[in-house]
């Protein structure tokens, strides 16, 4: 009983002796350069799920759980901090810790460092340009598209929104996402096909990501890619560290409503922890008419660190999405019909319908491991799938019919059943030349690809990266039938070589972004057309850089193969049946660049790189849905180079970038509509084989943040000078037929590369009125911006002894406004978040396509609510 009753005490005794180490930390956390509090900085006891934030003035105050261990303080934009505490002999004060400025994007990568390619990675400069998660959550939530988020860059367009959700375009120095590189957390997002990126398909984007960062022109990419425009690089949520979450809700113009949810688990003893975000928007419409959209997003992330060498993240996320499309018109009809007309629009039974709907979803799933290996040696590597199901709707046959009157020439969906009923055979079934349905052409993909990349420090001056990026991509393309519009079946008299021409179609498959993973039509109920593409990728990359205080070196590169093949199982025209043969093409890139600093204030650097690049798959078929035929004389590779230099500035409390760049580039393959054919409708395609281009310009960027930090001032602007350059052959071909109308040779040389504004400048400013309120404003103004360049306009230019120059658009300007209200609930924060969008309704245009203008949209708003606990 003695031995008991001593166990007891001395477990009691541990227990009190533990409890009195406990104690309180606190302190006040600073910006090094600006002096202002930081409010909202991470507090973490190491090790623990511990933690806090600082609050309004910068002060935290933390009750640790064990008398003496290291407190880590984080901000985003800002190095972190590891300081020791003691509280064995009373509650401790850190007093001030001022975080410094420095690898703005180092504290929210939490695995798969290596592999996104951060330019904070390489001590050589390059153009780039950072926005943190905060503030895509302020001012790029909801209804704004998510390209907006960088709209306030040097060289950086974005146009077309009020095409629909998620069909922005965005340009960097001239170039549009085709030859902009995209990458999310290191993986590839541009489609292998036709190097597009489809934004609609990462609507979640503005809820997922912890940043983005824009490196313009060559860039610090290690991949064997080879961008022109630059490299956007997404940096998603990842399994967070610390225990906590939000919920938000938010509103907007049109019945915009969006609620999202976010939950971390934080780092549990043994290592795990655990991540889920879920979110859903809808709106009647996104600013035009017919515009209406929905959909969810999702992100499931789960970490486990087993010791300090090793981690692992797994990351499941996906935005299955439905928006209607409005598309570009003439000008006269916007001015007949008013701006937010839209003719793929108008009514059936009383509900507004519409003829071009988007539905997609793109599972996108993420498995990282990093590994320390040693002081010296880091391997991250990366295994990735995305599973793509989905596409877009549209009309088939030749009954579709419109109001057509002096206020409206919507489609008059109700009419069109009613002439479809009336001239169906006895089984109610129509026909292509008097009917007229909606289908969809689906595009449906498989892809998964491995990115790994080691990096080796091997004495203090040289940092060296090797790896390799390996991807296998299948997509299948077809149509199918949507909606019959009154019917109960389409004869499609297409001619098609695996059934008869009479072939009646009765099943439906809806337009429906989950239905979409599943319930596709099999082989037997696909019409117009249906082939499959496999594109198979292997590249490796190499870097080395040598680094002392006073200068930098750097060299870089990198050689890929990339195989095509096309395999049709129906075609209305040529060799279109089986398999094609494999083509193969390889292509390298090679960089290298220095830098020199003068003080710790002022450096100059300079970069170069030539990039060999395959072509897009759809470029090297003659004609991609309906043969096997490549291209004859076969597509070469694109040749680019790149030459830019820069200088830096960074004092106390101001920071200056300036930059020039050229690009040229040669060889390229440009495919563009081309007229509309009558009577028949039939659609064209012109094919320029060997257009050369030149872009070179001027930029700079500046931010300034006085001491006390209650404001902050930033600006940029860009000046280009962005010309076609040489002659090109050329062909005009008939979509529907695939047979040759003309073919030549056309003059660019001069000529104006338009959609994106080669002029513009900005200027942003941010100030606290009160502690807790904020209001921020954005100033933009576009200039230089050209129309579509038509070769048939060229040509007939050409004949003329003159050289042809697209219609230039009206300069714009744009203000947009922001106000933040933040309230502090103990540890936790309501914030509220309004934003205004054109403040001033200002109109503009800003695009003009092969098919007419697209006008920009007018004064837009949002206001959201949100809880972080």
């Amino acid at each position: 009983m003695k031995k008991i009753t001593f166990l007891l005490v001395v477990i009691l005794l541990a227990t009190v002796g533990e409890t009195f180490a406990q104690g309180v930390v606190t302190g006040t956390i600073f910006d090094a350069e600006s002096n202002a509090p930081l409010p909202g900085a991470n507090v973490i006891e190491s090790r623990t799920n511990n933690g806090t934030t600082t609050d309004f003035d910068g002060k935290f105050s933390i009750k640790v759980t064990k008398p003496t261990g290291i407190i880590n303080i984080s901000y985003v934009g800002f190095q972190t901090q590891n300081i020791p505490y003691d509280v064995t002999n009373g509650d401790q004060d850190l007093g001030t810790v001022s975080l410094s400025l420095g690898n703005s994007l180092e504290e929210i990568v939490i695995v798969g460092s290596g592999v996104v390619d951060l330019a904070e990675d390489r001590k050589t400069p390059i153009a780039v340009a950072t926005i943190t998660g905060e503030d895509i959550q302020l001012k790029a939530a909801g209804n704004v598209e998510f390209t907006e988020t960088i709209k306030n860059t040097p060289s950086v367009y974005v146009s077309n929104q009020a095409g629909g959700f998620g069909d922005s375009q965005i340009f960097l120095r001239g170039f549009d996402d085709t030859n902009t590189a995209v990458l999310l957390n290191g993986q590839p997002i541009n489609s292998p096909e036709d190097g597009r990126v489809f934004w609609s398909n990462w609507a979640g984007m503005s809820d997922v990501a912890n940043a983005v960062q824009v490196q313009r022109g060559l860039g610090s990419s290690k991949l064997a890619i080879s961008s022109v425009g630059g490299t956007i690089n997404i940096v998603s949520k990842s399994t967070d560290k610390r225990e906590g979450g939000y919920v938000r809700l938010l509103t907007g113009n049109d019945s915009y409503a969006k609620g999202t949810i976010n939950y971390n688990t934080g780092l549990s003893d043994s290592g795990w922890a655990f991540s889920v975000l879920l979110d859903h928007w809808q709106a009647h419409r996104k600013y035009s008419e017919g515009t209406a959209g929905a959909g969810q997003n999702y992100l499931f992330s789960v970490g486990y660190k087993p010791n300090d060498q090793n981690t692992f993240n797994l990351l499941i996320t996906g935005a299955p999405q439905w928006h209607e499309q409005n598309f570009s018109q003439d000008l006269e009809v916007f001015a007949q019909f008013g701006e937010k007309h839209n003719r793929n629009s108008g009514f059936l039974d009383g509900e507004r319908f519409t003829e071009r709907r988007n539905y997609y979803h793109k599972p996108v799933a993420n498995l990282n491991w990093d590994f320390d290996i040693n002081d010296q040696l880091e391997l991250s590597t990366v295994l990735y799938a995305s599973w793509g199901r989905g596409g877009g709707t549209g009309g088939l046959g030749r009954g579709r019919v419109r109001v057509n009157n002096d206020n409206n020439n919507n489609i008059d969906f109700d009419q069109i059943v009613e002439n479809n009923i009336a001239t169906a055979d006895a089984n109610g079934f129509g026909n292509f030349g008097s009917s007229y349905i909606r289908r969809s052409s689906v595009n449906n993909h498989n892809w998964y690809g491995l990115l790994s990349n080691l990096n080796i420090e091997l004495e203090e001056n040289w940092a060296f990266n090797v790896g390799f990026d390996a991807r296998l991509y299948h997509g299948d393309h077809f149509r199918q039938v949507n909606d019959l519009l009154g019917l109960n079946g389409f004869t499609d008299n297409f001619n098609n070589a695996n059934r008869p021409s009479d072939y009646t179609f009765t099943e439906e498959f809806e337009a429906n972004p989950w239905s979409a993973l599943f319930n596709f039509a099999d082989e037997a109920n696909r019409t117009q057309f249906d082939y499959s593409e496999d594109i198979n990728y292997l590249g490796g990359f190499g870097q080395a850089e040598y680094s002392t205080d006073k200068f930098a070196v750097f060299a870089q590169a990198a050689l890929s193969t990339q195989s095509y093949q096309r395999e049709g199982r129906f075609t209305g025209t040529g060799n279109g049946l089986g398999k094609s043969e494999k083509l193969n093409k390889i292509g390298y890139n090679l960089k290298a660049g220095a830098s020199y600093n003068f003080t710790e204030q002022h450096s100059i650097f300079a970069n170069a790189g030539f990039f060999s690049r395959q072509p897009f798959l759809d470029n090297v078929f003659a004609d991609i849905r309906n043969s096997n035929d490549l291209v004859d004389p076969e597509v070469d590779n694109e040749e680019i180079t790149g030459l830019e230099a820069g200088y830096r500035f960074k004092g106390q409390n101001f920071k200056l970038n300036v930059d020039v760049y050229r690009t040229e580039w040669a060889n390229r393959f440009l495919s563009v509509a081309g007229p509309e054919l009558q009577p028949s409708g039939d659609f064209t395609t012109y094919r320029l084989t060997s257009v050369g281009q030149i872009h070179q310009g001027f930029e700079f960027d500046f931010e300034y943040r006085p001491n006390g930090g209650r404001w902050r001032l930033r600006g940029y602007g860009s000046m280009g000078n962005w010309k076609f350059d040489g002659e090109s052959p050329f062909t005009l071909a008939n979509n529907q037929t695939a047979t040759i109308i003309e073919t030549g040779n056309i003059d660019l040389t001069g000529t104006k590369v338009g959609n994106a504004a080669q002029t513009s400048f900005g200027v942003g400013g941010y100030f606290d009125i009160l502690d807790n309120l904020s209001v921020d404003a954005d100033y933009n103004v576009y200039t230089d911006l050209y129309g579509f360049v038509d070769p048939e306009d060229v040509a007939e230019a050409g004949f003329r002894g003159e050289v042809f120059q697209a219609p230039r658009l009206p300069s714009y300007d744009l203000v947009d406004l922001g106000v933040t209200y933040k309230f502090n609930f103990g540890a936790d924060r309501l914030t509220f978040r309004g934003n205004v969008k054109n403040v001033f309704n200002s109109p503009y245009i800003s695009q003009l396509n092969s098919f007419g203008y697209f006008l920009g949209i007018g004064r837009t708003w949002n206001a959201s609510l949100s809880y972080k606990f």
